[in-house]
């Protein structure tokens, strides 16, 4: 990951329009498109989809990747095969190369959308996730917020030492 990554704060609610386009805050888009306006757009969990600078993307995943592959040519995940098709079903479904438009506007691929679970007129939430941007279904957001802000404290404690 460049160590010039901005950190990425900030909660945000947005409405998506019915033709799937959100507009993404200026405060974290412009910091996530400081490199480039080439983005990357996966899915994260159930309800949540994270946008990624490509350029951090692409750093992040190339080097697991190729971990894999070396495993693989060197013959070492041989009897893993099945978690290497579902490695390989995931990471072909996972992302998909974005653009962030004029006044940061995003359009939420077919594939995504029902993943995120928002339907046109629909609000959402846009976090600042420190590294990258994350979209939630409001709903997801406060099952996954109520689960761990309890834990927050000893989170930062154990970053921060």
């Amino acid at each position: 990951m460049p160590a010039t990554q901005e950190f990425l704060l900030g909660e945000f609610q947005r409405t998506i329009d019915d033709r799937f386009r959100l507009s993404i805050p200026s405060e974290l888009g412009d910091l996530l498109t400081v490199e480039s306006t080439d983005c990357i757009l996966a899915k994260e969990r159930p309800g949540c989809l994270s946008l990624w600078s490509a350029p951090v993307w692409k750093a992040k995943i190339d080097e697991g990747v190729e971990l894999v592959k070396q495993k693989m040519r060197a013959g070492k995940l041989q009897e893993r095969i099945s978690q290497v098709q579902r490695f390989g079903r995931l990471l072909s479904t996972r992302h998909r190369a974005v653009q962030l438009a004029g006044r940061g506007r995003l359009v939420i691929p077919e594939g995504f959308r029902e993943f995120l679970g928002v339907e046109p007129g629909g609000e959402t939430q846009i976090l600042g996730a420190a590294v990258c941007i994350e979209i939630w279904h409001p709903a997801a957001w406060l099952k996954y917020l109520e689960g761990r802000m309890p834990r927050f404290r000893r989170l930062f404690d154990r970053l921060s030492r």
